[in-house]
């Protein structure tokens, strides 16, 4: 007589919860292990800033590094050993409509509801739609997704289409006052004069036709581009300390970029940080959640990667980029921090919803 078939077991079963479980707590773990660094670091800066240990410029002092010297450094190690047809995908189309609209959102309601000028509205959309996909990103991508390809193709994106968008009107806002014949110089010369565009440019140049740094020169710039992150955190640590959050201006910048920065009131800015914090962790990530599953119809890990990566908190470059122009940087470090700390239920939800565990 043959055997019965083994009874399948229900989604409901123990196991079946056992597993999820299992994996909730795993998503978890990676998570909190992803951000760790990030509050351990700027709590560090918090306390150095607090002692004055460095001085009172450090903050001004280190932001110029990280913008001038480790962040190149870093940009061009990335982009020169990656395929520039790393991001040329479907998911990267829902990613890519989702940054673009919560980018422009911000964009727009920075000037309409808050007064801000262009190279504060250019900060504003920064804050809204630029992930942080480096040091967060990865780790939560390694733990969650399996591996860090997707992560990858957003530097790439973010790197090469975004910044460079964001920088010219950084660029041009911070200028208002020039002519239109000195404004279009300008933009047709900043790749040569922005240290951040110009390591993109070279990383582009060297990709395409396969040069490698030598190994001694390759591990300098390794070891460059290893600072930027954890001293652009540093640097958000100082700022913390109850300063004014207003960088002086370098001689990119304007005195018309930071008007009316004195005037906001308490309650104004903290609106204007929800509104941020709203876009970046809430409506990014349902963006790309809609192009992704009912327009697109990506499977279901794609899927979650889109979503996961959406729902990544905002990157520590706004603030560096808001001082390194003479801006308000209070938006952008508030952002910042607080975008991180939603981002741990939204990228927690985003796992429990859309995971293989679910």
């Amino acid at each position: 007589m043959p055997r019965p078939p083994p009874p399948v077991r229900a989604p409901g079963t123990p196991a079946a919860e056992a597993r999820r479980r299992t994996g909730i707590m795993a998503s978890m773990h990676a998570l909190l292990s992803g951000f760790a660094p990030i509050w351990t670091l700027t709590a560090i800066g918090y306390v150095v800033g607090r002692s004055r240990l460095l001085g009172a410029q450090a903050e001004a002092v280190l932001g110029r590094f990280v913008f001038h010297v480790a962040m190149p450094a870093a940009l061009f190690t990335m982009v020169s050993g990656a395929r520039l047809d790393a991001f040329a995908n479907v998911s990267m189309v829902a990613f890519g409509a989702g940054t673009a609209l919560v980018s422009t959102l911000g964009f727009v309601l920075a000037r309409r509801f808050f007064g801000r000028r262009t190279a504060d509205q250019a900060i504003s959309s920064m804050a809204s739609g630029y992930v942080n996909s480096a040091n967060l990103g990865i780790p939560v991508a390694v733990q969650v997704l399996g591996d860090a390809s997707f992560v990858a193709e957003i530097i790439l994106f973010q790197v090469l289409l975004v910044s460079p968008v964001i920088l010219t009107l950084l660029d041009t806002g911070t200028r208002a006052g020039s002519g239109k014949g000195v404004t279009l110089r300008r933009m047709l010369t900043m790749p040569v004069r922005n240290p951040i565009i110009m390591a993109s440019m070279l990383g582009v140049a060297f990709s395409a036709l396969g040069l490698h740094l030598p190994a001694a020169l390759a591990h300098s710039c390794d070891l460059l581009g290893a600072a930027a992150v954890p001293t652009a955190l540093i640097t958000l640590g100082l700022s913390l300390n109850g300063r004014p959050a207003v960088a002086e201006p370098s001689s990119e910048a304007a005195d018309e970029a930071s008007t009316g920065a004195a005037e906001r009131t308490p309650s104004g800015e903290r609106a204007e940080v929800g509104v941020t914090v709203v876009l970046k962790t809430l409506v990014q990530p349902l963006i790309a959640f809609l192009v992704g599953g009912p327009l697109l119809h990506l499977p279901d890990h794609q899927l979650l990667a889109v979503v996961l990566c959406s729902a990544l908190p905002t990157a520590q470059n706004a603030f560096i980029y808001a001082r390194q122009y003479g801006l308000d940087a209070g938006l952008a470090r508030n952002s910042v921090v607080a975008s991180t700390f939603v981002s741990m239920g939204t990228l927690t939800f985003a796992t429990w919803a859309l995971g293989p565990s679910h």
